[in-house]
């Protein structure tokens, strides 16, 4: 199954709209946060509150790409500003792993030598829980789109990785005020730490893969090749190409060997056709540029698949 944008694909307005609102519900409750691990002593707040900031210049990032992104193709820029989606990105998942180290290092620190601060429980609690619920609701909102844009997808994985971290300062704050062990809210830091390291690093995976021009994850050039080659008319496919401008968005390029008969009859049209509707239904790629050559045609560079 795949899942299509709607029209306009990946430069959809609603994409603004939506990063927009996550935007304000991450800054306002950063503010909360913040305040809450002041009034608290908790360092799993005050990370998290530092991941809800980090969250807050991503968005801010995801915005300005996102509107880049809309603007039309011209004569230099042929393939327009997709590729700003994948920027973004790529500063969404380098902040993810500065905020991993930092919380790191300050949860391994409360832990070899704890404040002597007792921290409060209560205060913490209540304020993970409010920070648990607006993450809930930007995920909800940044669910559907983040299936179709690298850029929006950052933006989730963080505030994914924000409502997880809620959630482990809830529970931590549960046992300080049950045990008192206040050591367990430096251990909440460190399992906030840990846990976005895959995340982030699965992001800069994937801007790597569009950014030197790879072959989508799960798009297998053999396979598409042989698929053309079966096509009425074609005698070889070469040269075969594929790469993706962002998440969504895949680019087929290739040499076709026709049948010498099929182009002085006229029926080149209607081949080109039958591949570019072979693309679209069977392998999800849209934008496709097929070069038909005669039979007899030779070709000279032997490096291309």
């Amino acid at each position: 199954m795949h899942d299509h944008a709607p029209a306009g694909g990946i430069r959809d307005a609603g994409d603004k709209r939506l990063l927009a609102t996550a935007l304000a519900l991450t800054a306002t409750v950063m503010v909360v946060q913040i305040v809450g691990a002041i009034l608290s002593g908790s360092l799993a707040l005050l990370a998290d509150a530092a991941h809800m900031f980090t969250d807050a210049a991503a968005l801010v990032v995801a915005l300005v790409a996102t509107s880049i992104a809309a603007r039309p193709a011209d004569d230099r820029r042929t393939y327009g500003y997709q590729r700003a989606e994948v920027l973004g990105a790529l500063v969404n998942g380098v902040i993810l792993i500065v905020l991993c180290a930092w919380v790191g290092v300050e949860a391994v620190q409360r832990l070899l030598a704890p404040a002597e601060a007792e921290v409060q429980g209560g205060l913490m609690l209540v304020v993970a829980a409010v920070g648990m619920v607006a993450n809930a609701v930007s995920m909800w909102l940044l669910g559907r789109a983040q299936k179709r844009s690298i850029n929006v997808r950052g933006a989730y994985l963080e505030v994914l990785g924000d409502l997880v971290g809620s959630v482990a300062v809830i529970i931590a704050a549960i046992v300080i005020l049950t045990t008192g062990f206040v050591q367990a809210d430096a251990i909440a830091s460190l399992f906030i730490a840990v846990l976005i390291v895959p995340r982030a690093i699965g992001l800069l995976r994937e801007v790597v893969v569009v950014l030197t021009e790879s072959a989508p994850v799960g798009v297998h050039v053999a396979e598409i090749r042989d698929h053309l080659r079966g096509a009425d008319g074609v005698v070889d496919v070469h040269d075969v190409h594929v790469w993706q401008l962002t998440r969504g968005a895949p680019v087929f390029s290739a040499h076709v060997i026709v049948e010498d008969a099929a182009l002085s009859d006229g029926r080149s049209a209607a081949i080109l056709a039958s591949l570019q509707t072979c693309l679209a239904d069977h392998f999800d790629v849209e934008h496709s540029t097929f070069q038909l050559e005669p039979a007899g045609h030779v070709e000279h560079d032997s490096r291309h698949a």
